[in-house]
């Protein structure tokens, strides 16, 4: 009998890029690999994972096909480069120490605890039952606990506990599910909580506050239903009014949700969703004054199921800081920063590297991106030639480091103008650098001077590209969503540096990555006082009020009137529109938190019914104050204060369509800048334009807000680079 023929061999390198480490996936390739009859090595490098493949060309196909079909739950798959090597007669498929090199891995978000590890934490019999550190390739610390990469134990926090034998077998078992799972532990190998858990459960069901230690900060917790826990942690936090999240295993007790809210709660991102609440639901009214949204998450860490099952009810968790200050991530930090503020400190010895908040996010929108997103790359439209960094604004602040199409947008970092806040600012950015091994030769920054960013980032040896606060705004949004075509962009929020040196704020450009046009805006008012009209917004209400031609109502405002003449800049702002006509409704004349006004103005409208303001356009500008002497003879002629609210929401959504259809040439119109948080707003708008056929673009992954500003300038300073190019 004539033997049969060898089978003819092929050798293929795969080199992976996107988020493949610390995701399962080199044991997912090499149980892959087993299956197809391949044979060669996988391991991880600084760009992502190289595998070399060598079998029947057919089983090699197969096996590259559902690298991409079939990857792990947390894997994003990204690009993925053949080689065709000569065959060099392999007899097994191994899993290889990591090679670092040159590039920037994209490296994994933390994900919540995964159903598997959660049945082991709660099963008696189970040898990690109550481990508050339990986790797997598909869950636990990532981004948080990462040094430097490759994405190695060696290259985590999580070096300093050395795994028993148990650890250590099931470390190295290529069919266990924690096969290279960098920070798998138990309760022989792994860190030590500094608080005894039935201690701090007895303290929280007494009405105590303790701060808790998480994936990327701590929060500070108590019981959600105490109004007296709640209030004292108001007062020592000195958060007069802002709410606080709530976390449960039970949301829809809470808040009411539709399917997609559903997923966006449960999904891996684990964020802080804000709902409308539910009558009757068991919290502290303390817990979100008068607000009928309230901001709800599950556990998303073995320690917080345990905590939230032995407590039985929902608990507040809040970020553990001061307002406008970062969070707090070490123990060490917490019994200082926290002191008067928590009764009790449920620490551990696992250290944070990187702070991460939680994110916040809305059906619509995401509000705060932050753990469970960042650092999973965004795309830019038009890729970075060289590597850059864009430093963001001033509040909400974020920064973006972007090589090629992938910008690494950083975790929310809160207010620089605190020492706090720039302390971390400077901290993570060097952390991300070092980790992404970019040395950046390109820096965009916003146009204001005072900014904390933009004056690092004058000092530095790197060609600089200065970008306008709003053209910043527009551009995330069309990056977003991988435009790189013209588009209006109506852009609305406070206040941000213009071109001509005043504040702008109210703005219609026509844009694209690279320039833009200032066709409208809304007419700029003086803000009596500077800043200090940010914080009372009655100052706002009153220099609109004298603009409208209508008499002023309040007190101080003689007083204040002679500033007119020295402190009072211009602005064009549109979150200052909406301060002013909540000071004037008596919704709120001063403020406790950036945007406070607008948002209770909000939701004083609600759903109501109402027709337009009217509100003229006069060479391309916008009269305001037509819209606020309309809402001050309504309320006058004893018109509700809902229905005044919701016209005056109606009347700001007409104008805007109103100005778009004057100057629209078939472009796609983006929605962008913090105000259009305001959802009854940004839906009024959208259908006003649909009804013009225009096609809109409003964020969704991005915050509308100036979390997205360091995405936008990035987006921006890598077309202009590819221009000179």
């Amino acid at each position: 009998m004539a033997l049969a023929p060898p089978p003819i061999l092929a050798r293929r390198r795969l080199d992976v890029e996107g988020t493949v480490q610390g995701v399962g996936f080199r044991p997912f390739v090499h149980g892959l690999a087993v299956r197809h009859g391949v044979h060669g090595h996988v391991l991880n490098t600084g760009r992502g994972v190289t595998i070399e493949a060598e079998g029947e060309p057919a089983a090699i196909a197969r096996f590259a096909a559902e690298l991409e079909t079939d990857a792990p739950v947390l894997a994003r798959v990204g690009k993925v480069t053949a080689t065709e090597l000569a065959p060099r007669g392999d007899v097994r498929f191994e899993i290889r120490a990591s090679r670092p090199g040159a590039g920037a891995p994209a490296i994994p978000a933390d994900a919540p605890t995964c159903e598997d590890c959660l049945r082991e934490l709660f099963d008696p019999a189970d040898r990690r039952h109550g481990h508050p550190f339990i986790s797997c390739t598909n869950c636990g610390p990532r981004l948080t606990m990462v040094v430097r990469a490759p994405y190695d134990r060696a290259n985590t926090t999580m070096a300093r506990f050395p795994l028993c034998a148990a650890c250590r077998a099931e470390y190295e078992d290529p069919a266990d599910r924690r096969f290279h799972a960098e920070s798998t532990c138990c309760p022989d190998c792994g860190p030590r909580l500094s608080l005894p858990l039935t201690e701090a459960v007895e303290l929280l069901l007494d009405g105590a506050v303790v701060a808790v230690k998480g994936l990327g900060g701590f929060h500070l917790a108590c019981l959600a239903a105490d109004e007296d826990a709640v209030a004292r942690l108001r007062s020592r936090k000195r958060r007069d009014a802002k709410p606080f999240a709530v976390m449960t295993n039970d949301p829809g007790a809470l808040v009411v949700l539709d399917a997609m809210q559903t997923g966006l709660l449960t999904g891996p991102e684990r964020p802080i969703l804000l709902a409308r609440r539910r009558a009757g639901a068991p919290v502290a009214r303390a817990v979100a004054p008068g607000d009928a949204l309230l901001g709800v998450l599950l556990p998303y860490t073995p320690l917080h199921h345990l905590l939230l099952r032995a407590v039985g009810a929902p608990l507040v968790m809040t970020s553990a800081n001061r307002s406008d200050e970062p969070i707090v991530v070490d123990d060490d930090q917490a019994r200082r920063r926290l002191a008067g503020i928590a009764d009790a400190i449920l620490g551990h010895d696992r250290a944070i590297h990187r702070r991460c908040e939680d994110s916040v996010v809305r059906r619509e929108h995401v509000v705060r991106r932050s753990r469970g997103y960042a650092p999973r790359p965004m795309r830019l439209p038009v890729a970075a030639a060289r590597p850059l960094l864009a430093v963001g604004a001033e509040l909400k602040s974020t920064f973006c480091v972007a090589t090629g199409h992938d910008a690494f947008v950083s975790p929310h970092l809160g207010d620089l103008r605190s020492f706090e806040a720039r302390s971390a600012f400077h901290a993570d950015r060097a952390l991300y650098t070092a980790m992404l091994r970019v040395r950046p030769e390109v820096i965009a920054h916003d146009l204001h001077p005072d900014y904390a960013a933009t004056a690092w980032a004058r000092e530095q040896d790197a060609e600089l590209v200065p970008v306008q606060h709003h053209h910043a705004h527009a551009a995330a949004c069309l990056a977003e969503h991988g435009r790189d075509d013209q588009a209006l962009a109506l852009v609305f929020d406070g206040t941000g540096l213009g071109t001509d040196g005043t504040l702008w704020g109210g703005e219609l450009l026509r844009c694209d990555l690279f320039g833009f046009e200032r066709v409208a805006h809304l007419e700029a008012v003086p803000l009596p006082g500077g800043e200090a009209a940010v914080r009372q917004p009655w100052r706002t209400a009153a220099a609109y009020l004298e603009q409208a031609g209508r008499p002023v109502p309040f007190p101080r405002w003689p007083a204040v009137r002679q500033s007119l003449g020295v402190n009072a800049p211009r602005s064009s702002g549109m979150g200052r529109l909406f301060d002013a006509v909540a000071a004037l409704l008596g919704v709120r004349e001063e403020i406790s938190y950036e945007g406070q006004a607008a948002i209770e103005l909000e939701r004083l409208a609600g759903d109501v019914a109402a027709a337009p303001y009217p509100c003229r356009i006069v060479g391309g500008v916008v009269r305001g104050a037509d819209l606020v002497a309309a809402a001050h003879d309504d309320l006058e002629a004893g018109r509700p204060r809902a229905q005044v609210a919701a016209a005056f929401h109606e009347g700001v959504a007409a104008v805007s369509v109103a100005a778009v259809a004057a100057v629209h040439r078939g472009e796609p119109v983006v929605l962008s800048g913090g105000t259009f948080q305001n959802v009854r707003l940004l839906s009024a708008v959208e259908r006003g334009l649909a009804s013009l056929g225009c096609v809109t673009l409003a964020h969704r992954t991005i915050p509308p807000n100036d979390g997205g500003i360091s995405f936008g300038q990035a987006a921006i300073a890598a077309r202009r680079i590819a221009a000179c190019a």
